[in-house]
């Protein structure tokens, strides 16, 4: 496995971290990317996180606490750098982190059409919670 070394985002990995979240299929046309940006950094921005290897952003993620449980978001790995365990250690630097600030459970959400993530998910010991998604836009984008 190539080394990846984890740091907080920093507004210079804005256009790589976009181009990430669109070579990996996360980009929605009713979200828009750099406003997303904009809202984490007002908001825990320590928890939004960006892996390097070789001087290349290759995998990106949003965090959160709100002090019942914590959420992760927007997590992509470069499809490129796949299989190289770059999103289990993005994953894992979050469950720490989730976990000294007394976390007790993560959460979040997959697409369901998407089996991959799914799976990738379920092999981190991620299960399906039995509960319904419910959204309602506030701000549009």
């Amino acid at each position: 496995m190539d080394a990846m070394h984890i740091r907080p985002f920093d507004e210079a990995d804005t256009e790589a971290v976009i181009a990430l979240w669109d070579a990996s299929g996360l980009l929605r046309p009713w979200n828009d990317p750099r406003r997303d940006i904009a809202r984490k950094l007002e908001v825990q921005r320590e928890l939004f996180l960006v892996g390097e290897s070789d001087g290349e952003l290759v995998a990106v993620a949003m965090a959160g606490y709100e002090g019942h449980r914590g959420w992760v978001n927007y997590l992509a790995v470069d499809p490129s750098a796949r299989g190289k365990g770059y999103g289990r250690i993005l994953m894992t630097e979050i469950e720490q982190l989730l976990e000294a600030r007394g976390c007790p459970k993560l959460s979040l959400q997959v697409r369901a059409d998407n089996s991959a993530a799914v799976d990738f998910y379920r092999a981190l010991g991620y299960e399906v919670d039995a509960a319904i998604s419910m959204g309602k836009r506030l701000i549009p984008d």
